[in-house]
């Protein structure tokens, strides 16, 4: 009775039998999915903040490429440990140049796409959360970065759409990061007074209100930009953090300047 239940038991569980080959199977590929796991929960414990100096683009991308490793090293050992597939692997091995050419060639694009995604994360022109202008067969288009895969980059437009641009195409066209923290948006404010008005004084009360303004970072210039039959164009500018800020400035800025001509008597030309 041992012997048999000890023949069985090795018949169930020995990788040279179909029912050992499938258990390995079984084992492997749960061994394979509960490591992706751990990795996927890991990543997104990193980008949630646990540690905060790790770059999110990199952590998530390398995140992917481990769980493709994974699922590839559990292929490869499930093929070695099964005996009926070593002359299978032993194929493949010695016809490995000819396949090659044959996936490369196949999966041209595909492979494209992974090699651009490790250049882009290697030069990292950009990261998760920026906010990119890139070209699209349906024109310019701006977005926020929202994902960076092994294959395509997503951006999320202010409309909620969604941009899936492949790797290859992203890391070949020119692209524009207008949130780096460092950008900075010029606000130009332009108003035409009379011929006979006041213009020094005029000048004057639009750098006042400007200087005033919480929405403004820097005074750049008010000066004297054209002349005409109907008065002196004035144009001042000023630099914002960003274009909303810019915008409200702006009307902020001539909604004042109306105020402040008109009780000084300063005539706006039409």
């Amino acid at each position: 009775m041992f012997t048999y239940l000890a023949a069985s038991v090795h018949e169930f569980v020995s990788p040279s039998t179909l029912p050992g080959a499938a258990l390995c199977g079984v084992v492997f590929a749960g061994a394979a999915w509960i490591a992706g796991r751990a990795v996927r929960l890991a990543v997104h414990r990193i980008v949630d903040g646990h540690a905060p100096r790790a770059d999110p683009t990199v952590v998530r991308f390398l995140g992917q490429l481990a769980r493709l490793v994974i699922y590839v090293i559990a292929f490869l050992s499930y093929v070695y440990l099964v005996p009926d597939l070593h002359e299978l692997g032993g194929v493949w091995l010695t016809s490995v140049g000819l396949v090659s050419v044959v996936v490369g060639i196949a999966a041209q694009s595909t492979l494209g796409n992974l090699i651009s995604g490790v250049s882009l994360l290697l030069y990292r022109p950009f990261r998760i959360g920026d906010r990119l202008q890139v070209n699209t067969p349906a024109g310019l288009e701006t977005g926020v970065l929202e994902t960076l895969t092994l294959g395509y980059t997503t951006l999320q437009t202010d409309d909620n759409r969604r941009i899936v641009i492949p790797n290859s195409v992203m890391a070949s066209q020119i692209c524009i990061n207008i949130s780096q923290k460092t950008q900075r948006i010029v606000s130009i404010v332009t108003v035409i007074v009379g011929c006979g008005a006041d213009i020094e004084r005029a000048q004057a009360i639009l750098i006042e209100l400007a200087k005033a303004s919480s929405r403004m970072l820097e005074f750049d210039s008010c000066r004297v930009s054209a002349l005409s039959d109907s008065g002196v164009t004035l144009t001042l500018t000023a630099w914002c953090l960003n274009s909303a800020s810019a915008s409200e400035f702006k009307s902020d800025l001539l909604e004042a300047a109306k105020e402040r001509f008109d009780s000084e008597r300063i005539a706006i030309a039409h």
